[in-house]
């Protein structure tokens, strides 16, 4: 499949001016929805429907894959996001010419063009139940970041002390935060309780931290679905980015 320097705003200019026609405009649309790079089929259109570009998932794909994927989403969209990026080292002489912001704890890998800026969309909030969760937070925070959220953030305010997350809970919603992503791993009880203090979205996010039964977050994921707090949406286990998109498009609706 040939790559086209088409936008869909540019088939909807031409069919506007007659210069197409109906069943042409569909073609040139459904033309546009997938670009083939090496192996890989990319949905460079996605943001159009979800709101959110195509997100590469970096564990288990060899770096030259990698750049040449993330170079193809950089032009279609300004910017790429790549997800479980631990080779961070070897990618980034592939990658010269744009902006590049690794988050270690994360391990995500940000790759814009030259002074790219994110639009503004609304405000969220983090917190998480222990410092063990602290990557998967930083992963929502990012992926929540891309979608133009402000994000405020409150790390280590768990059920053992559970007077700590009061204050955080005050500050977030007085600066009208329109989601709260709660990361907690043992238990998993925090979201719960978070949920039953607020008149927000609560997305809940299980990580893979605990002891013998409850071990990979099975434990905090049983207690998140098992809520019985309303308000209360959970993702899969450590999937920091899929709450901060879920929060990302709540805040932009809002």
């Amino acid at each position: 499949m040939k790559k086209l320097n088409l936008t869909i705003e540019d088939v909807l200019k031409k069919l506007e001016k007659k210069e197409i026609s109906m069943n042409e405009a569909k073609k040139e649309i459904g033309i546009l929805t997938i670009e083939k790079v090496g192996n890989a089929m990319l949905d460079i259109h996605r943001k159009y429907r979800r709101g959110v570009p195509e997100v590469v998932f970096g564990e288990g794909k060899e770096t030259e894959d990698i750049a040449k994927i993330v170079k193809t989403l950089v032009k279609r969209n300004g910017y790429a996001l790549i997800t479980r990026m631990n080779n961070y080292s070897k990618i980034k002489s592939g990658l010269k010419g744009f902006d590049l912001e690794y988050n270690k704890k994360a391990k995500a890998l940000l790759v814009k063009k030259k002074n790219y800026v994110f639009p503004k969309n609304g405000k969220i909030g983090i917190i998480t139940a222990g410092t063990t969760d602290i990557p998967v937070a930083e992963e929502a925070k990012i992926a929540a970041e891309t979608m133009g959220c402000e994000v405020f953030k409150s790390y280590d305010a768990g059920i053992s002390g559970l007077h700590r997350v009061f204050e955080p809970i005050k500050g977030m919603m007085e600066k009208n935060v329109s989601a709260i992503i709660v990361v907690a791993g043992m238990e998993g009880a925090l979201p719960s309780i978070v949920s039953s203090l607020v008149d927000v979205p609560v997305i809940g996010v299980p990580t893979s931290v605990g002891y013998g039964i409850g071990e990979k977050g099975a434990g905090a994921l049983t207690t998140m679905l098992q809520t019985c707090s309303p308000g209360l949406a959970v993702v899969n286990i450590d999937n920091g980015f899929g709450a901060g998109v879920f929060a990302g498009l709540v805040a932009r609706r809002r």
